[in-house]
């Protein structure tokens, strides 16, 4: 029996070709995304999947029901700088078990998880279905969700892992079809790992599934490395930690089960993150696949260049948001949104002021047009829908947009309506309310810029109201003489 496709066809960089999607359960279609590693802000190099897979997301809950589908999106808090830094910060409190490494971790993470959470919420972006952290996975569960040292158990019983000099590898040779997803001989591949690994694997493409940890390093209690631990002249029960590809197998199993449907993330994962979770994976569980279908984003350069700390030219999302440091001015999430939009997902990226500046002429003009629309209308567009089913082909959805703009400019209500759902439905805010105080307050500040000569800055306020649908008004206050502003809303 066929099972149900609702139309939407999707790229599988797993067999490289664009695939019928159809769910293993249509009453439960199940997502897994890779997120951000919370030792740092998220740069806009992140920002760009978290945009394209909520757009999917958002995608599937319209065709299969927004309660029949599952999203999780993990948190990386598991990672040797975060550890050293809550050893570093909270060593004494641990070492006096007034603090456990988890709760030490959390408090490390916290500000940049919760500024990562702001960010994306500015990016109209909805929240996950489940969030899970890596450090809540890596020892055995009171509800038996699947967990990391459980895993390794696993693929060690099966054969497919083993102990060396304390840390446990995955042998790659013990699973003849390794490497299938990044299509890379065996001999060509490298392990990869974010922790050092040492030179006594079978061989060089294995990888590192727990690493050992010295009594100074933060580390889990461990069941394997006892006899490197005893040798080293270290006492009591050893410690470890996780490397990095074992966490997402843990917690896509823990909310998804063995297998799901899909996986996605950005094009640099491919190899080796994405590939060592598949052997993990399947390795464990014995199934034939992780996921079924298998969708990476393409690459991002920061105007023509590869975005390096080096180049000066690496933004934080918050930057982008908060500060002047791109482009001289601050940027409405909408904005950075439509910008990482515009170009369809699988295709590389130039993220330029130009390309932001094109985004909030268009989203203006979108606006402008759907705001002569009294509410939206109760249906999306079928040609946004289909557009979307093709791949996720937003440039042709925003075709769309833009036609049914010019019909609401010249009369027609119902394309206004419709334009409005569209918008609403891809996480551009059309509502009407507006932050009064908000606006008074950028309005005085226009005006002392204004007072003060400095035209660009003055400029640059009155261009964000109006992309917010603010029109200001300049006058004379007839007994004084002194300039006046109001404003309306007006897209």
């Amino acid at each position: 029996m066929t099972r149900e496709t609702k139309g939407l066809r999707l790229t599988n960089t797993l067999t490289r070709t664009k695939e019928d999607f159809s769910p293993i359960d249509p009453s439960n279609v199940r997502m897994y995304v890779c997120g951000p590693t919370v030792y740092d802000f998220a740069h806009i190099g992140n920002a760009r999947p978290v945009i394209v897979f909520d757009v999917l997301y958002r995608l599937l809950r319209h065709l299969h029901g927004a309660d029949h589908v599952t999203y999780v999106r993990n948190i990386t808090d598991v990672d040797d700088k975060i550890n050293a830094r809550a050893l570093r910060d909270f060593g004494d409190d641990i070492a006096a078990g007034r603090l456990t490494l988890n709760d030490a971790i959390r408090r490390v993470t916290e500000k940049t998880a919760d500024q990562f959470h702001k960010d994306v919420k500015a990016l109209g972006c909805l929240p996950p279905t489940f969030e899970p952290r890596a450090t809540e996975f890596v020892q055995p569960r009171d509800d038996g969700r699947t967990d990391m040292i459980g895993l390794i158990q696993s693929l060690i019983e099966r054969g497919h892992a083993y102990e060396a000099a304390g840390e446990v590898l995955f042998d790659t040779a013990s699973m003849p079809d390794y490497g299938q997803l990044s299509k890379r001989p065996l001999d060509e591949q490298q392990a990869g790992a974010r922790i050092a690994v040492d030179t006594h694997k079978k061989n060089p493409q294995d990888f590192v599934l727990w690493k050992l940890s010295s009594p100074e390093e933060p580390g889990w209690e461990s069941p394997w490395g006892q006899e490197a631990w005893t040798a080293a002249g270290w006492t009591g029960k050893p410690k470890g930690r996780p490397g990095w590809h074992i966490e997402c197998s843990a917690m896509s199993a823990a909310y998804l089960g063995e297998v799901f449907d899909i996986h996605g993330g950005g094009l640099d994962l491919i190899f080796p993150h994405h590939e060592n979770e598949i052997a993990q994976s399947r390795c464990a569980h014995g199934t034939s696949v992780m996921a079924n279908y298998w969708l990476h984003n393409g690459f991002l350069q920061v105007e023509g260049q590869k975005m390096s700390k080096s180049l000066g030219n690496f933004f934080t999302i918050h930057e982008l948001l908060e500060t002047e440091n791109f482009g001289g001015r601050e940027w409405p999430g909408e904005v950075l949104r439509l910008a990482m939009l515009m170009t369809h997902y699988r295709e590389p990226i130039d993220f330029a002021v130009r390309k932001l500046e094109e985004a909030e002429n268009t989203l203006r003009k979108w606006k402008r047009a759907a705001d002569l629309a009294d509410m939206a209308a109760a249906d999306i567009p079928a040609e946004v829908i289909a557009e979307l089913c093709d791949d996720l082909a937003t440039y042709s959805a925003f075709q769309v947009l833009t036609h049914l703009a010019g019909e609401a400019l010249e009369g027609d209500m119902q394309a206004a309506a419709s334009l409005r759902a569209a918008l609403e439905f891809l996480g551009f805010d059309v509502s009407a309310e507006v932050d009064e105080a908000g606006v008074d307050e950028a309005i005085a500040a226009r005006l002392a810029f204004i007072r003060d000569r400095n035209w660009a800055e003055a400029d640059r306020i009155r261009d964000e109201l109006l992309v917010k649908g603010i029109q200001l008004k300049d006058g004379k206050d007839t007994a004084t003489g002194e300039r006046i502003t109001t404003w309306e809303v007006k897209r």
